[in-house]
């Protein structure tokens, strides 16, 4: 398999992991009128299909442990069975976060639930693997987290009327933040193995991962469809066969792209000095770039006020200043 041998190298993986998971969600702006739970189906496979396609190609050439198949064949049950776990979590974690944003909007659910996971994530793989200074890492984590709030505090600003922050879209964000930031520890304590046995390497675990996501997406998503936590009406399944086939593309690209993030994620978090609780913190600067997104290309804040404006520009400084330290913490 192919692994990373220097800090810079596994910096720009985990820069390319952030760019995935920021970037992913495009996807939907290929959809319009396409209901969440119908994407899903597609994004699901996307996700699985995306770490087959990279555990056949990057993971089974290059001199660095086992090829991607005898690593699945010879991997732990244990480690199994936690990345698969952490697919599931992940999975449910991110069907709830898309019903917090409809239920409550972005300014709530965005800062609730992902700066929660943020912390937790972080927190939890540190201390599943101690790596990284821990005054930059986490200094580093308070200032994304504010960078979230201000990010979101514009997303209000820009809104003339925002959704009430109701108790049902509060909840929904705190479970799915709790739930995001609980999947990545998970899949850390896989690759770590047994005492008898060593983990997997990041590409094994990304399938297994992807296969969590895969079977759990058939009764989660099912459950959606038939009671949406948005209030909207139930999801016929005859909308997903009558859909154009470049919307089914499209949400299939939407789940590769996640899980070329993912990938990238798990590879960097094994690396010399990094760990999983650095690598795990600076791919959630994927909020950053989804921001990047929606004011340079989709001009999401072309009639905004100045004050939306402002909130911006300090989001994106307390970004940079966050992720800088977060990026020296294996260094220091």
């Amino acid at each position: 398999m192919l692994l990373p041998h220097t800090y810079e190298a596994a910096l720009l993986l985990m820069i390319v992991s952030m760019l995935c998971w920021g970037s992913w969600a495009n996807t939907l702006k290929l959809t319009p009128g396409y209901r969440f739970q119908l994407f899903y189906w597609d994004y699901a496979i996307g996700v699985a299909m995306g770490a087959l396609i990279l555990g056949l190609t990057a993971g089974s050439h290059g001199a660095d442990g086992p090829a991607f198949l005898p690593d699945m064949a010879a991997a732990p049950q244990s480690s199994i069975v936690l990345a698969a776990c952490g697919g599931v979590v992940f999975n449910v974690a991110n069907l709830l976060l898309v019903a917090a944003i409809d239920v409550a909007g972005l300014a709530v659910a965005f800062p609730v639930g992902i700066g929660l996971a943020l912390v937790v994530g972080s927190v939890w793989s540190y201390l599943v693997n101690p790596k990284a200074n821990p005054l930059l890492l986490f200094g580093g984590v308070a200032l994304v987290v504010v960078a979230i709030v201000l990010d979101a505090a514009a997303y209000r600003k820009r809104e003339s009327g925002t959704k009430a922050a109701t108790t049902r879209g509060i909840v929904l964000s705190l479970v799915a933040g709790l739930l995001m930031g609980s999947f990545y520890p998970l899949v850390a304590r896989a690759m770590a193995g047994t005492a008898d046995q060593a983990g997997p390497g990041p590409y094994a675990i990304a399938m297994f991962f992807a296969m969590g996501v895969l079977v759990s997406t058939v009764p989660a998503n099912w459950l959606l469809m038939k009671k949406p936590l948005d209030g909207k009406p139930p999801v016929s399944g005859a909308g997903y066969w009558a859909s154009p086939l470049r919307w089914h593309f499209a949400a299939l690209l939407g789940g590769a792209v996640w899980c070329c993030g993912a990938v990238t994620n798990f590879v960097a978090s094994g690396a010399h000095q990094v760990g999983p609780a650095v690598s795990y913190a600076i791919g959630q600067g994927a909020t950053m770039i989804s921001a990047c997104w929606g004011v340079f290309v989709w001009r999401e804040f072309a009639g905004a006020p100045p004050v939306a404006k402002t909130l911006l520009a300090l989001m994106f400084l307390f970004f940079v200043l966050g992720l800088g330290a977060v990026a020296l913490a294996p260094l220091y």
